[in-house]
């Protein structure tokens, strides 16, 4: 038995065709019983089945397998589950004959608190605490509800009966009911065959929920349900589901396999959401939307969320990737189609400007020497929760949109149709996609891609001016500073002075010159006006990457990255444009290859803008910049946070505090976010104002004072006046948090409890989040504390950490904990720190995160470094303070 021990993967002795799953769960003593009965297809010689199982209990003797042709029945002589591989090896006396059998195995196991595999989740009903019974399977815990093989590629189809279950309460499945029995209180509900379909795809829900019901055009019953009383936030997720399915039968020319879509929302979920076959499940604030107390932003990420999961049915559930390696065919794709539903329901979102934002945690995590190609080998379950990160999703996302763009929005959608009819039902791998779309458009697919998929990184192209020559080189961008050895075919596209004057070429050596006149109509102009660029006489500006549709980095000379700010000043660049330019300059600042008062001086250029997504990445960046300040120039931090205020006042004045009737969704949430910047760097009259509506709201909870898409902002406001000896805002933020029964609200109080400068406060709300009051889902939005809580923050993990890993279990929860409160260090003392400490407590589902952590720190010390070394820093800084208007 132990040659089966420590391998990736399941040995191919025996093919799954169905499952016959029965479980009787009890959500009194949180426990559940079980059977399942396999057909298998025996396909090698052997004595042995090996499958996997997980913290089950496995009844010996009720475990046989009946070969279909002979009826003889064949026990196990010996059976063992090793835990650490999660998998069950059944050895038999003798060979098992070739052909179908039905392997039999009965089960008991607990339903767990740890939010993955067969679990309990705990809501009120009348003011009494009730369990519900939930299922989250992906990536590799269906093996914790029954024994399975559980790997993607071994699909199959399911029967499922949930046996004595209270008759009160809901059970779903992924199928509709065929049968319901009802005996007195209990009752046994068995669901239709499924289709064929990999384990971590199956779901079952046990609980008291209400829900509101709507149908496609063609039949399809769609539900969302949630807890009793809140059905009515479930109408925009249900309209916002109807109407993608319609899109998606259109776009994919495929329709929806299945008879009916039912989402759940689930008080606890370690996730944001879960793709289940016809029952997708849902964090609460990831599917209800209150129509008083959300904010804009929640309804986006509702929307956003619905689209992401229901693409899964057609890119993951009916065309599944072969192996976790291929994740991203997954993740990727259906980040990149969910804003391609958004866009085409909420136009007015401009929500593919905003898809650039989300794909900044793709380029910053990619720039570490500890990132992962997007092809990444597995070679042991407990490594799979690590790739479900910003490399799977925003990076697979972006090449998605690359690669549409250079074949064209047609030719892709009609290969991608091609791909799914072609696949479906069945596995696939990244070269299967790339096969489609190489049939379909006639271009080396294979050979463009292979090295965006199959190395980590990306390049920084590099770009000068010389005699009237362009010059392009290309390196491995790291954060770092250090230099990579990738190399990539690079899409090149460029416009230069205006955007009629454009030009693209794929890049595919390290280097290479262009003239030009020769290449784009024009000459560079020398005094960085506009000059006749209607003409294509002269070029002022030239900006490469139009409208960042390319996954690189582009590092200008002096003279380009000039005339590239004077054109953001006077407003020439579109927001995308304006937004790339921003973005990389940050990135090279990081990596010490531009310097600090440089990049202050381009955010200079922002002063008018009005855009939400630009907005919204400068106050990210401006939060790193005021944190590396603190840490390298402390005695400039009030300077620099006087620039950043000042950099915000236009927008602040133009949007004010209130909403204006008829105003753009865009418009309420950037006003939330310039509001809560102008509270963390201190700036007087927003804290005041806040503090007033703040009060208005704890007297009347209603009051139009304080609509919710600025709550967040105010109640950030109120923590930065909180102290040891001024405990009153906190305490009345509690109250409200104990008050409100809405997931959103208490999220938004969680994420500004931490932003208090007082350590002592800090670890009184760190101390919060291990409470009962806290739904361990929820404790990662309240770890991300000011710089005064660094050090506090991190003390607190090492006292808790044994806590921390037993309760969060989850490998996606724990990898938060671990890079919330690691990362924004920048000390190498702090390194060796932190290394040892985890060195003593080994944890394979963090490694990776762990590393990364790390090497985060020692950018940020780099950077640290580099800036204190910076010597007109503080002349520049006093400058832009003072620049008259």
């Amino acid at each position: 038995m132990e040659q089966f021990k420590g391998q990736p993967r399941l040995p191919i002795f025996a093919v799954p065709k169905q499952y016959d799953i029965r479980l009787k769960p009890d959500l009194t003593a949180c426990k559940f019983g079980g059977s399942v009965a396999v057909d298998l297809d025996i396909v090698a010689d052997t004595r042995f089945i090996v499958l996997n199982a997980a913290k089950l209990s496995v009844n010996a003797g009720s475990v046989s397998f009946t070969h279909q042709d002979s009826s003889k029945v064949f026990n196990p002589s010996k059976l063992e589950i090793f835990e650490e591989d999660g998998i069950l090896v059944l050895e038999f006396g003798e060979k098992l004959p070739f052909g179908l059998g039905v392997l039999a195995i009965s089960f008991e196991g607990i339903l767990n608190d740890n939010m993955k595999g067969f679990y309990r989740s705990t809501y009120e009903h009348n003011a009494e605490k009730k369990n519900m019974a939930v299922t989250q399977f992906e990536p590799v815990d269906a093996r914790r509800c029954f024994p399975c093989w559980d790997e993607p590629a071994w699909k199959a189809t399911f029967k499922i009966t949930l046996a004595d279950v209270p008759s009160e309460l809901v059970t779903l499945s992924n199928m509709p009911v065929v049968e319901e029995k009802v005996d007195g209180h209990l009752k046994t509900v068995s669901y239709l065959e499924s289709p064929i379909m990999s384990t971590y795809l199956v779901a079952i829900v046990v609980g008291l929920f209400d829900y509101v019901e709507d149908h496609t055009s063609d039949g399809v019953k769609v539900r969302v349900y949630c807890q009793v009383g809140k059905a009515n936030q479930g109408k925009f997720a249900l309209s916002v589901a109807v109407r993608t399915l319609e899109l998606y039968k259109e776009y994919f020319a495929v329709p929806y396999s299945l008879p009916k879509l039912d989402m759940v929302a689930i008080p606890d979920f370690s996730a944001e959401a879960m793709e289940n076959y016809g029952l997708v499940t849902y964090r609460d604030a990831a599917l209800l939307f209150d129509e008083q107390h959300s904010a804009a932003s929640n309804k986006q990420n509702v929307a956003v969320a619905v689209a992401h999961e229901l693409a899964h049915q057609w890119f993951g559930n009916l065309v599944t990737m072969e192996w976790w390696t291929h994740l991203w065919l997954n993740e990727g794709f259906a980040t990149w189609v969910s804003y391609l539903a958004t866009d085409n329901l909420f136009p007015e979102w401009q929500i593919w400007t905003q898809f650039l934002d989300e794909c900044t945690g793709g380029l910053r995590l990619d720039a570490l020497e500890e990132s992962h190609p997007i092809e990444v080998e597995i070679n042991h379950a407990d490594e799979v929760d690590e790739i479900f990160d910003d490399i799977s999703y925003t990076k697979g996302a972006f090449l998605i949109l690359m690669l549409q763009s250079y074949l064209g929005a047609e030719c892709f959608q009609r290969s991608l149709a091609s791909y799914i009819r072609k696949h479906a039902s069945s596995n696939a791998k990244t070269e299967d996609l790339w096969a489609a779309l190489e049939e379909g458009s006639g271009e080396p697919v294979n050979k463009l891609m292979n090295s965006w998929t199959q190395q980590k990184g990306y390049p920084v192209v590099s770009i000068k001016i010389k005699d009237q020559k362009l010059e392009f080189d290309q390196t491995h961008f790291l954060s770092s500073g250090s230099q990579g050895d990738g190399q990539w075919i690079v899409p090149i596209t460029l416009c230069c002075g205006s955007y009629n004057v454009r030009k693209s070429f794929l890049l595919q050596t390290k280097s290479r010159t262009l003239d030009i006149k020769e290449f784009l109509g024009c000459s560079i102009s020398e005094t960085g006006s506009r000059g006749s660029n209607e003409n294509n006489a002269l070029c002022s500006w030239i900006k490469v990457n139009v409208d960042q549709t390319g996954f690189y980095r582009v590092k200008y000379d002096e003279e380009l990255a000039d005339k590239l700010r004077n054109a953001i000043e006077n407003k020439y660049l579109s927001a995308t444009d304006r937004f790339g330019v921003l973005d990389d300059s940050f990135a090279l600042s990081m990596a010490c290859q531009q310097s600090f008062a440089s990049l202050l001086t381009l955010l200079d250029a922002y002063r008018e803008e009005l855009d939400f997504t630009v907005l919204s990445n400068l106050i990210t960046i401006s939060y790193k910049l005021a944190r590396i300040a603190a840490d390298a120039v402390p005695e400039l931090l009030d300077l620099i946070n006087q620039f950043l205020i000042g950099l915000l006042q236009y927008s602040a004045q133009k949007l004010g505090w209130d909403p204006k009737p008829g105003e753009s969704h865009l418009d309420a949430m950037l006003r939330g976010e310039i509001l809560a910047a102008l509270a963390v760097f201190g700036h007087d009259l927003t804290i005041n104002e806040a503090s007033r509506r703040f009060h208005a709201f704890l007297d009347d909870r209603n009051t139009a004072l304080l609509p919710a898409d600025i709550r967040k902002a105010v109640y950030v406001a109120v923590m930065r006046r909180v102290s040891t000896s001024n405990r009153s805002g906190y305490e009345s933020l509690l109250r409200v948090y104990r008050e409100t029964d809405l997931s959103q609200e208490k999220n938004r109080i969680l994420s500004s409890l931490a932003s208090c400068p007082d350590p002592i406060i800090t670890l009184e709300v760190l101390n919060f989040l291990l409470t009962s009051e806290v739904r361990s889902q929820d404790a990662i939005m309240g770890l991300y504390v000011s710089s005064k809580g660094r050090e506090t923050a991190w003390t607190w993990l090492k006292d808790n950490w044994e806590h921390i890993s037993n309760t969060w279990s989850s490998g996606f929860l724990m990898t938060c904990f671990v890079t919330a409160i690691v990362s924004p260090f920048a000390s190498i003392e702090k390194v060796k720190e932190i290394d040892e400490f985890f060195k003593a407590r080994p944890n394979p589902s963090i490694t990776r995160t762990l590393k990364q952590s790390i090497e985060r720190v020692r950018i940020n010390a780099k950077w640290v470094q580099s800036v204190d070394s910076e010597k007109n820093l503080a002349d520049v800084v006093k400058e832009l303070v003072h620049r008259k208007y």
